[in-house]
């Protein structure tokens, strides 16, 4: 038995998009992330956060949603960058 490789657009499943956030480890950077989904009406696939460094002082968020448009994820992102302790965001889309 062969296995065929079908792409996204045509298996019907949404195109994936996932955000990689490093940040301060404080309180309120998580659900402030979280919030610009919510408003949305969007729940993350996979969310997952790590504290790391000295004391514990990195926080990194990984997030996998899918549903978003690339304009949407660009502006997305660029929101999380604007929240406070928020020091980098990369993107990726599968």
């Amino acid at each position: 038995m062969s296995s065929v490789s079908v792409p996204a657009a045509e298996s019907g499943c949404a195109p994936l998009a996932c955000f990689f956030v490093h940040a301060r480890s404080e309180p309120g950077v998580i659900p402030r992330v979280l919030e610009l989904f919510a408003k949305r009406g969007l729940v993350p696939r996979k969310c997952h956060s790590d504290t790391s460094g000295p004391g514990d002082a990195a926080l990194t968020i990984d997030l996998q949603i899918g549903g978003l448009d690339p304009d949407t994820v660009t502006y997305v992102a660029n929101c999380m960058r604007q929240i406070a302790g928020v020091e980098a965001v990369l993107t990726a889309a599968t």
